[in-house]
Protein backbone atom coordinates (compact mmCIF):
# COMPACT_ATOMS: atom_id res chain seq x y z
CA UNK A 1 0.00 0.00 0.00
CA UNK A 2 2.82 2.36 0.83
CA UNK A 3 4.46 1.52 -2.49
CA UNK A 4 1.26 2.45 -4.33
CA UNK A 5 0.96 5.81 -2.54
CA UNK A 6 4.55 6.76 -3.35
CA UNK A 7 4.05 5.96 -7.01
CA UNK A 8 0.80 7.94 -7.08
CA UNK A 9 2.46 11.02 -5.53
CA UNK A 10 5.27 10.95 -8.07
CA UNK A 11 2.79 10.61 -10.92
CA UNK A 12 0.80 13.61 -9.74
CA UNK A 13 3.95 15.72 -9.40
CA UNK A 14 5.13 14.74 -12.89
CA UNK A 15 1.69 15.48 -14.32
CA UNK A 16 1.63 18.91 -12.69
CA UNK A 17 5.09 19.73 -14.09
CA UNK A 18 3.96 18.72 -17.58
CA UNK A 19 0.76 20.79 -17.33
CA UNK A 20 2.62 23.89 -16.06
CA UNK A 21 5.25 23.54 -18.79
CA UNK A 22 2.55 23.18 -21.44
CA UNK A 23 0.69 26.26 -20.18
CA UNK A 24 3.90 28.31 -20.12
CA UNK A 25 4.79 27.24 -23.65
CA UNK A 26 1.30 28.08 -24.93
CA UNK A 27 1.42 31.50 -23.24
CA UNK A 28 4.86 32.24 -24.71
CA UNK A 29 3.79 31.48 -28.27
CA UNK A 30 0.58 33.46 -27.80
CA UNK A 31 2.49 36.55 -26.66
CA UNK A 32 4.93 36.18 -29.54
CA UNK A 33 2.16 35.83 -32.12
CA UNK A 34 -0.10 38.80 -31.31
CA UNK A 35 0.40 42.18 -32.95
CA UNK A 36 1.19 44.68 -30.25
CA UNK A 37 0.88 48.44 -30.00
CA UNK A 38 2.55 49.41 -26.71
CA UNK A 39 0.67 52.09 -24.83
CA UNK A 40 0.67 54.19 -21.70
CA UNK A 41 -2.64 53.65 -19.94
CA UNK A 42 -4.69 54.18 -16.83
CA UNK A 43 -5.63 51.09 -14.82
CA UNK A 44 -8.92 50.46 -16.57
CA UNK A 45 -9.27 52.72 -19.52
CA UNK A 46 -7.85 55.27 -21.90
CA UNK A 47 -4.52 54.78 -23.56
CA UNK A 48 -1.73 56.81 -25.15
CA UNK A 49 0.10 55.07 -27.96
CA UNK A 50 3.85 55.47 -28.22
CA UNK A 51 4.91 52.60 -30.47
CA UNK A 52 3.46 50.46 -33.23
CA UNK A 53 4.18 46.94 -34.41
CA UNK A 54 5.02 47.55 -38.06
CA UNK A 55 7.17 49.87 -40.17
CA UNK A 56 7.82 53.52 -39.16
CA UNK A 57 5.65 56.56 -38.44
CA UNK A 58 7.30 59.94 -39.00
CA UNK A 59 5.58 62.72 -37.05
CA UNK A 60 6.10 66.49 -37.02
CA UNK A 61 4.91 68.94 -34.38
CA UNK A 62 4.16 72.49 -35.51
CA UNK A 63 3.36 75.12 -32.91
CA UNK A 64 4.63 78.39 -34.32
CA UNK A 65 6.50 80.10 -37.14
CA UNK A 66 6.02 80.53 -40.87
CA UNK A 67 9.44 79.63 -42.31
CA UNK A 68 10.23 75.96 -41.68
CA UNK A 69 7.01 74.09 -42.47
CA UNK A 70 6.96 74.76 -46.20
CA UNK A 71 10.57 73.63 -46.90
CA UNK A 72 9.87 70.43 -44.97
CA UNK A 73 6.77 69.77 -47.07
CA UNK A 74 8.86 70.40 -50.19
CA UNK A 75 11.45 67.84 -49.08
CA UNK A 76 8.80 65.21 -48.30
CA UNK A 77 7.32 65.73 -51.76
CA UNK A 78 10.67 65.67 -53.56
CA UNK A 79 11.73 62.53 -51.71
CA UNK A 80 8.46 60.78 -52.62
CA UNK A 81 7.36 60.39 -49.01
CA UNK A 82 3.60 59.87 -49.19
CA UNK A 83 2.95 59.27 -45.48
CA UNK A 84 3.63 61.41 -42.41
CA UNK A 85 1.55 62.74 -39.53
CA UNK A 86 1.55 66.44 -38.63
CA UNK A 87 0.41 67.46 -35.16
CA UNK A 88 -0.69 71.07 -35.49
CA UNK A 89 -1.58 73.53 -32.77
CA UNK A 90 -4.88 75.28 -33.35
CA UNK A 91 -3.25 78.68 -32.95
CA UNK A 92 -0.72 77.91 -35.70
CA UNK A 93 -3.33 76.42 -38.02
CA UNK A 94 -5.51 79.50 -37.58
CA UNK A 95 -2.67 81.73 -38.78
CA UNK A 96 -1.55 79.46 -41.64
CA UNK A 97 -4.64 78.10 -43.41
CA UNK A 98 -2.80 77.77 -46.74
CA UNK A 99 -0.18 75.47 -45.21
CA UNK A 100 -2.86 73.41 -43.47
CA UNK A 101 -4.65 73.09 -46.80
CA UNK A 102 -1.42 71.97 -48.47
CA UNK A 103 -0.80 69.30 -45.81
CA UNK A 104 -4.28 67.92 -46.42
CA UNK A 105 -4.05 68.08 -50.23
CA UNK A 106 -0.72 66.26 -50.26
CA UNK A 107 -2.28 63.40 -48.33
CA UNK A 108 -0.61 63.77 -44.95
CA UNK A 109 -2.42 63.00 -41.73
CA UNK A 110 -3.29 65.77 -39.25
CA UNK A 111 -3.49 65.41 -35.49
CA UNK A 112 -4.26 68.10 -32.91
CA UNK A 113 -1.49 69.62 -30.77
CA UNK A 114 -3.92 71.51 -28.57
CA UNK A 115 -4.54 75.18 -29.24
CA UNK A 116 -2.00 77.00 -27.09
CA UNK A 117 1.34 75.65 -25.89
CA UNK A 118 0.17 74.51 -22.45
CA UNK A 119 1.32 71.73 -20.16
CA UNK A 120 -1.80 69.61 -19.72
CA UNK A 121 -0.48 68.06 -16.50
CA UNK A 122 -0.76 71.50 -14.89
CA UNK A 123 -4.38 72.09 -16.00
CA UNK A 124 -7.72 70.96 -14.65
CA UNK A 125 -9.78 68.68 -16.89
CA UNK A 126 -12.10 71.54 -17.80
CA UNK A 127 -9.17 73.65 -19.02
CA UNK A 128 -7.75 70.77 -21.07
CA UNK A 129 -11.16 70.28 -22.65
CA UNK A 130 -11.39 73.99 -23.35
CA UNK A 131 -8.00 74.06 -25.08
CA UNK A 132 -8.81 71.03 -27.26
CA UNK A 133 -12.27 72.40 -28.08
CA UNK A 134 -10.75 75.69 -29.20
CA UNK A 135 -8.45 73.79 -31.57
CA UNK A 136 -11.39 71.72 -32.80
CA UNK A 137 -13.22 74.86 -33.85
CA UNK A 138 -10.24 76.03 -35.89
CA UNK A 139 -9.95 72.78 -37.82
CA UNK A 140 -13.69 72.69 -38.34
CA UNK A 141 -13.55 76.16 -39.93
CA UNK A 142 -10.65 74.99 -42.11
CA UNK A 143 -12.75 72.00 -43.21
CA UNK A 144 -10.25 69.47 -41.86
CA UNK A 145 -12.37 66.44 -41.06
CA UNK A 146 -12.05 63.19 -39.16
CA UNK A 147 -9.17 64.13 -36.85
CA UNK A 148 -8.79 61.30 -34.34
CA UNK A 149 -5.28 61.83 -32.96
CA UNK A 150 -4.13 64.17 -30.20
CA UNK A 151 -0.66 64.94 -28.89
CA UNK A 152 -0.16 66.85 -25.65
CA UNK A 153 1.38 70.23 -26.62
CA UNK A 154 4.44 69.90 -24.36
CA UNK A 155 4.55 66.11 -24.58
CA UNK A 156 3.50 65.83 -20.91
CA UNK A 157 0.25 64.07 -20.10
CA UNK A 158 -1.42 62.25 -17.24
CA UNK A 159 -4.67 60.47 -16.40
CA UNK A 160 -6.62 63.70 -16.75
CA UNK A 161 -5.39 64.14 -20.31
CA UNK A 162 -6.21 60.54 -21.24
CA UNK A 163 -9.68 60.79 -19.71
CA UNK A 164 -10.53 64.04 -21.50
CA UNK A 165 -9.13 62.78 -24.81
CA UNK A 166 -11.15 59.58 -24.66
CA UNK A 167 -14.37 61.41 -23.83
CA UNK A 168 -13.76 63.75 -26.77
CA UNK A 169 -13.05 60.89 -29.15
CA UNK A 170 -9.26 61.19 -29.50
CA UNK A 171 -6.35 58.79 -29.18
CA UNK A 172 -3.34 60.35 -27.46
CA UNK A 173 -0.11 59.75 -29.39
CA UNK A 174 3.34 60.02 -27.81
CA UNK A 175 6.56 58.81 -29.46
CA UNK A 176 9.19 56.10 -29.00
CA UNK A 177 12.11 57.90 -30.66
CA UNK A 178 12.94 61.59 -30.22
CA UNK A 179 15.15 63.03 -32.97
CA UNK A 180 16.06 65.88 -30.57
CA UNK A 181 15.84 68.27 -33.52
CA UNK A 182 14.14 70.78 -31.23
CA UNK A 183 17.44 71.23 -29.37
CA UNK A 184 19.28 72.17 -32.60
CA UNK A 185 22.18 69.81 -31.79
CA UNK A 186 23.54 69.75 -35.35
CA UNK A 187 22.42 67.93 -38.49
CA UNK A 188 24.70 64.95 -37.87
CA UNK A 189 23.33 64.41 -34.36
CA UNK A 190 19.73 64.52 -35.60
CA UNK A 191 20.53 61.98 -38.31
CA UNK A 192 22.35 59.70 -35.87
CA UNK A 193 19.42 59.84 -33.47
CA UNK A 194 17.01 58.72 -36.19
CA UNK A 195 19.44 56.00 -37.34
CA UNK A 196 18.41 54.14 -34.19
CA UNK A 197 14.88 53.72 -35.53
CA UNK A 198 13.47 50.20 -35.53
CA UNK A 199 10.28 48.60 -36.74
CA UNK A 200 7.30 50.11 -34.96
CA UNK A 201 8.93 53.37 -33.89
CA UNK A 202 6.97 56.61 -33.86
CA UNK A 203 9.57 59.31 -34.56
CA UNK A 204 9.25 62.83 -33.18
CA UNK A 205 10.43 65.72 -35.35
CA UNK A 206 9.43 69.37 -35.60
CA UNK A 207 8.50 71.80 -38.35
CA UNK A 208 8.25 74.87 -36.12
CA UNK A 209 10.68 77.72 -36.71
CA UNK A 210 12.49 76.90 -33.47
CA UNK A 211 13.76 73.66 -35.07
CA UNK A 212 16.33 75.31 -37.30
CA UNK A 213 18.20 72.22 -38.53
CA UNK A 214 15.36 69.80 -39.29
CA UNK A 215 15.03 70.70 -42.97
CA UNK A 216 18.77 70.16 -43.51
CA UNK A 217 18.70 66.80 -41.73
CA UNK A 218 15.46 65.52 -43.26
CA UNK A 219 16.75 64.31 -46.68
CA UNK A 220 19.35 62.12 -44.95
CA UNK A 221 16.82 60.99 -42.34
CA UNK A 222 14.45 59.84 -45.09
CA UNK A 223 17.26 58.01 -46.87
CA UNK A 224 18.26 56.27 -43.63
CA UNK A 225 14.70 55.06 -43.04
CA UNK A 226 14.33 53.87 -46.62
CA UNK A 227 17.67 52.08 -46.30
CA UNK A 228 16.21 49.99 -43.48
CA UNK A 229 13.52 48.70 -45.86
CA UNK A 230 10.84 50.10 -43.57
CA UNK A 231 7.75 51.63 -45.07
CA UNK A 232 6.65 55.02 -43.75
CA UNK A 233 3.08 55.06 -42.50
CA UNK A 234 0.76 57.54 -40.86
CA UNK A 235 0.17 56.91 -37.17
CA UNK A 236 -3.37 55.74 -37.94
CA UNK A 237 -2.09 53.23 -40.49
CA UNK A 238 0.51 51.96 -38.03
CA UNK A 239 -1.89 51.34 -35.17
CA UNK A 240 -4.77 49.94 -37.22
CA UNK A 241 -5.80 46.49 -36.01
CA UNK A 242 -3.04 46.39 -33.38
CA UNK A 243 -3.45 44.92 -29.90
CA UNK A 244 -2.14 46.79 -26.90
CA UNK A 245 0.28 46.34 -24.05
CA UNK A 246 -0.09 48.72 -21.11
CA UNK A 247 2.21 50.76 -18.91
CA UNK A 248 0.27 52.63 -16.25
CA UNK A 249 0.21 56.43 -16.19
CA UNK A 250 -0.02 58.10 -12.79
Amino acid sequence: MKFFLVLNGKSIKQALIIVVAALFTAWFFYVESIAQVPVFSTKEGPKAIYKGEKDIALTFNIGWGDEKAEPILDILKNKNTPSATFFLSGAWAERHPDLVNRIVKEGYEIGILGYDYKDYTELEESKIRQDISKAQEVFKKLNVKDIELLRAPTGHFDKKTLNVAEKMGYTVVHWSLDSKDWTNPGVEVIVNNVKKAKKGDIILMHASDSAKQTADALPVVLSEIQGKNLKMLTVSEMIANGKSQSAEVE
